[in-house]
């Protein structure tokens, strides 16, 4: 498949080089799995819930590992307390090396991929490792940090991520006004199973199951309609209403959550000089939540398995609303993924993400900037001038990352504002059940 080409070619491109400065091995080692999942063609048009997956991984195995060092938060896979000096620094490396190893060798990317993704986490081992002195707390270190990522990596073995179907071209199309038909360019569902997947935090991927998405004959699916009508076109094939910042919006938040919102939330603690233990229980609440964001909004999508909106603008003078005017030429600004609408995962993944930040810190107001990998060559991440957008709260971030999505053409407001508050109710789970304070 050509998308899926074009998607191998940008990551190998766009893998950034170590630009935190950090000394914090949980935010390098967060960094390095950003690196990782890039290499190995996930990131940043990949494979979304598998990157997820990756660091949420990743990070239980760091915490867990230091945690047996010091006891400070309650564990989630790996329950011990190691009785010998060991070195912090080794146990992350090791947990995080052998976890980012462990899930990217059973990821369903091509040979190549997997191979740059390992070779990626090696050579970020090695030069981990090499700034370690040699002695008995770094191989104690190493011991704990590698039977940490053993015991999360057993526990998610039969998750069912290793054998889900990624494209299913026997997904049967709905065929009256609403239901879900391929996207144009595509002739298959994309992971219908995914919904299936053993959460981390959720008792079952139905738990927060969003709101059900407007009946097409309504006024307020016209309004929608007519809204992503007018803002989301490409402005080649189709015109567009949107401002040039509403089009910087759409496309700055185009690239992978996972990826953008732990990117962005190294910057906050690094503000707020948060110390190991703190980085390892913030990131692992933060990747619990974004795994199962996907795998909540996955088993809401594909309940629902209401229409795109390249669909729903084809077909407009057939879905018995006289206020949606169709047009079978429209061209939305993105490809639009070949997955029902409703409701959007990146809004998910954005509600998550801002929520476990809020919850950890105290507050929403919080202010940071962030850039992005998505944006035109010369303004990304890793150019020398890239553009930055900033944010007085966690919810405005996440309001535009949802947002953007009506912009680019991808998905109908409501979609992204249940999807917005989806993301918020797994985050407040995550957040009030796992990885606690001992003190608690």
């Amino acid at each position: 498949m050509k998308h899926t080409v074009v998607v191998c070619l940008l990551s190998c491109l766009l893998v950034p080089r170590p630009s935190s400065g950090s000394t914090d091995a949980v935010l390098v080692w967060n960094e390095n799995a950003g690196r990782a999942a890039i290499a190995a063609c996930t990131s940043p048009f990949g494979n979304g819930p598998a990157e997820a997956r990756l660091y949420a991984i990743t990070h239980v195995a760091i915490h867990d590992a230091l945690n047996a060092i010091d006891r400070r938060s309650r564990p989630y896979a790996y329950d011990a307390n190691v009785d010998v000096p060991a070195s912090a620094d080794a146990a992350v490396a090791a947990a995080a090396h052998a976890a980012l190893v462990g899930v990217i060798a059973q990821l369903q990317e091509s040979p190549a991929c997997v191979a740059a993704g390992i070779a990626s986490a090696d050579a970020d081992y090695a030069s981990a490792l090499a700034a370690i002195p040699a002695g008995s707390e770094r191989t104690a270190g190493i011991q704990v940090g590698e039977v940490a990522a053993a015991a999360i990596l057993s526990l998610r073995a039969s998750d069912g991520a290793s054998t889900l179907q990624l494209l299913d071209f026997d997904y049967v199309e709905g065929t009256s006004p609403g239901e879900f038909r391929f996207v144009p360019g595509t002739n298959f569902a994309f992971a219908p199973g995914l919904g299936d997947i053993t959460p981390f935090v959720l008792e079952s991927s139905s738990q927060f199951r969003a709101n059900p998405p407007y009946d097409v004959r309504s006024k307020k699916y016209a309004a929608d309609y007519n809204e992503i009508k007018a803002l989301g076109g490409d402005g080649i094939t189709t015109s567009s209403a949107r401002t040039a910042e509403q089009t910087e919006i759409g496309l700055f938040w185009i690239e992978s959550a996972p990826l953008s919102w732990n990117r962005l939330a190294r910057s906050v603690s690094d503000a707020a000089g948060l110390d190991p233990w703190e980085n390892a229980r913030l990131f692992g609440l933060l990747n619990l939540a974004l795994a199962d964001g996907y795998i909540g909004s996955w088993e809401t999508k594909f309940h629902y398995n209401f229409w795109r909106p390249v669909t729903a603008i084809h077909e407009g003078d057939a879905d018995g609303n006289s206020a949606t005017d169709g047009d079978p030429s429209w061209t939305p600004l993105q490809f639009t993924y070949p997955m029902p609408d409703h409701d959007s995962a990146h809004a998910v993944e954005g509600g998550a993400a801002a929520e476990v930040l809020r919850q950890f810190f105290g507050t929403d107001r919080v202010s940071f900037s962030a850039c992005s990998l998505s944006l035109t060559a010369g303004s990304r991440c890793n150019d020398a001038t890239p553009v930055v957008r900033s944010y007085s709260t966690f919810s405005q971030a996440a309001i535009e990352n949802a947002l953007s999505r009506v912009l680019i053409g991808i998905h109908f407001r409501h979609g992204v504002e249940e999807g917005v508050e989806h993301g918020r109710k797994i985050a407040q789970r995550a957040a009030n059940l796992y990885l606690r304070p001992v003190h608690d």
